[in-house]
């Protein structure tokens, strides 16, 4: 179960010549902005990482404005986990759920949930904050992570499992957010 205490969100490669490619990227815009707005109200740590910036540009400008000024790691190596700025960051946060969303989800995406699971790491697949540019490559990257023990749920889902009740102070922006 995901917890405000025990949860760390990544966010991959939501890059700006990138994302155009990608299957209904502006619905995955939305809802990944209102996810990082959401976990920004509960406390929850994220990182962002952007795949070869050189090539694919920066983080939209959409993700980029909601994470704020905690940049982003830099990385060519398709898993994040075999990145070692993006290791050290999972370490420092001490977090064993981790909640990710990103692109491509048959490539960054898959790669990088394959490795948390294999370092004991509770993973939160974000469906609707996950995409690839063909519908059918996000679909089986999905089923694959799930059958690997990846958990799938939804940018609201999340938000309100982490509240756990409703007198959890941010309930009324976070409720505001996802309408």
């Amino acid at each position: 179960m995901l917890t405000i205490e025990n949860t760390m969100a990544l966010i991959i490669d939501f890059q700006d010549r990138l994302m155009p490619a990608i299957h209904n990227y502006q619905e995955l815009i939305v809802k990944t902005a209102i996810l990082i707005e959401g976990l920004k109200l509960l406390g929850v740590p994220i990182v962002t990482t952007q795949q070869y910036t050189k090539g694919l540009g920066a983080t939209v400008p959409e993700l980029s404005g909601a994470v704020g000024g905690s940049g982003y790691v830099e990385k060519i190596t398709f898993s994040c986990c075999k990145n070692e700025e993006f290791r050290g960051k999972l370490a420092k946060a001490g977090r064993k759920d981790i909640a990710v969303a990103g692109v491509e989800a048959h490539i960054c995406v898959q790669q990088t949930v394959l490795d948390l699971l294999d370092h004991g790491y509770n993973v939160y697949i974000i469906a609707d904050c996950v995409g690839s540019r063909r519908e059918m490559d996000r679909l089986y990257a999905e089923r694959r992570m799930e059958r690997a023990g990846a958990v799938l749920t939804t940018s609201e889902a999340a938000l309100f499992e982490m509240m756990v009740a409703a007198d959890h102070p941010a309930r009324k922006d976070i409720s505001n957010l996802v309408k």
